[in-house]
């Protein structure tokens, strides 16, 4: 059967074409970053039947399935709609996966708040066809600038009496022009957020160039303009409560992650698949029955009331899941191995900083980008490289080393160093 797609078309179902040859990418779409064992055990069974039994982790949470082939979408959706699994607006002009970081308290109040936020826009046709893709995130508090790099993101705050309140930061991105997001609203009550959020993403959609992200419409129009907008969109709308008594009552006891999560390292976010299943089965045996994907592109396995901690990692240990040594925190996207717009190898560049990194250097958080568009988020890390020129028959890659010291982005310490110049500066780093 000949299998004709129109990719921009499947963009908003999460698909991205990775070559001429015909492979494609499908990113799941995991709101927190949350999925159940059971959900996780069928990605893993996908993966084995259709994407080489490789998945790859990212920075927001999700999962990629690489690899895959035209005529196996069908069945590749089945399998992900058999579970309550979407990919829909993971890619395109979309809200995307809203990301969070489930470190810290109040997880189980940020993942309600994040629940709420995905099942409204995912699919929602009002809040596609949007200019470019649009970022979201609840982020649970102010360590490490995260709030600064999305498009819009809410900082919880906590409960002050019966209110909770949240920080509302709007405009940031990173990519080839990195801005830093400012603060819209302080303390805004939760029951405000929805409004504001629609807002926001009217006044995006309604004049921001084709192509633009959030950032570019407030380069060219400035923010008080844009509150002007805002302020016309969000007039009269009303309170809106994100919860629920049964959320209010049991939100701790159902949510996962409520005591904390055994982490189990991924190297550079690419996990084979019967580690996956593995985990899954532990998880469910064991553990709550639920994993996550963290923003360090780990995978988590939860821990509630009930779970025999001590059981758990035992289980994991022993099925080769997780060990004591101290691995390298390093975010990594796939760059040349996968993505078309890779202009780098990222995972070898990743083994090469496994040999040259001193035990001070390896202390400190890591960032690898393939190409300038900054997918894994290199200037949020205290150390970040950027491929910015591909590797020919004239001329040799070249990166950029990026430092971050301070609340801010990450700046420039070097560019366009070679591979080799590159990795000496690294082994200077002690």
């Amino acid at each position: 059967m000949n299998h004709s797609f129109d990719y921009r078309t499947l963009k908003v179902n999460g698909i991205y074409q990775q070559n001429a040859t015909g492979d494609l990418m499908l990113r799941l779409k995991l709101p927190a970053g949350v999925i159940s064992a059971v959900q996780a055990t069928a990605v893993a069974e996908l993966a084995e039947k259709f994407a080489d039994e490789a998945l790859h982790l990212t920075c927001r949470g999700n999962i990629e399935l690489h690899g895959l082939r035209g005529e196996n979408l069908a069945q590749v959706y089945r399998g992900l709609q058999a579970v309550g699994l979407t990919s829909r607006g993971a890619c395109g002009g979309a809200v995307r996966a809203v990301a969070c970081n489930a470190d810290g308290g109040n997880f189980d109040r940020i993942q309600l708040l994040v629940e709420r936020l995905h099942r409204h826009f995912t699919g929602n046709p009002y809040f596609e066809g949007l200019p470019k893709k649009f970022k979201l995130a609840v982020e649970n508090g102010y360590s490490g600038a995260r709030h600064l790099c999305q498009d819009l993101a809410l900082v919880y705050l906590g409960r002050e009496g019966e209110r909770e309140l949240c920080d509302l930061w709007v405009a940031g991105g990173l990519g080839r022009q990195p801005q830093e997001a400012f603060l819209l609203a302080n303390r805004v009550p939760i029951e405000r957020i929805l409004s504001l959020v629609e807002g926001v993403i009217r006044v995006y959609q309604q004049h921001a160039p084709e192509g633009k992200r959030l950032k570019h419409l407030l380069a060219e129009i400035g923010e008080q303009e844009f509150r002007i907008l805002l302020g016309k969109e969000t007039a009269g709308t009303s309170l809106l409560s994100l919860t629920s008594p049964l959320d209010d009552q049991f939100g701790a006891a159902i949510a996962p992650g409520t005591d904390g999560w055994v982490e189990l390292p991924v190297a550079g976010g690419q996990l084979a698949s019967n580690n996956l299943r593995c985990a899954a089965d532990i998880a469910g045996e064991t553990g709550d029955g639920f994993l996550a994907i963290s923003r360090a592109q780990n995978l988590l396995v939860s821990l509630s009331a009930g779970v025999d901690e001590s059981a758990l990692r035992t289980a994991l240990q022993g099925a080769g899941l997780l060990s004591g040594e101290a691995a390298l925190q390093c975010r990594v996207c796939p760059g040349s191995h996968e993505c078309p717009k890779g202009l780098v190898a990222t995972r070898d560049l990743l083994c090469q900083l496994n040999e040259v990194l001193g035990p001070q250097a390896r202390a400190q958080s890591w960032g690898i980008s393939g190409c300038l568009n900054g997918c894994s988020q290199p200037q949020l890390a205290d150390y970040g490289i950027v491929g910015t020129r591909k590797s020919t028959k004239s001329q040799e890659s070249s990166y950029d080393l990026l430092h971050r010291d301070g609340e801010g982005f990450g700046q420039s310490l070097h560019q366009g160093l070679s591979e080799a110049e590159l990795l000496a500066r690294l082994a200077e780093l002690g």
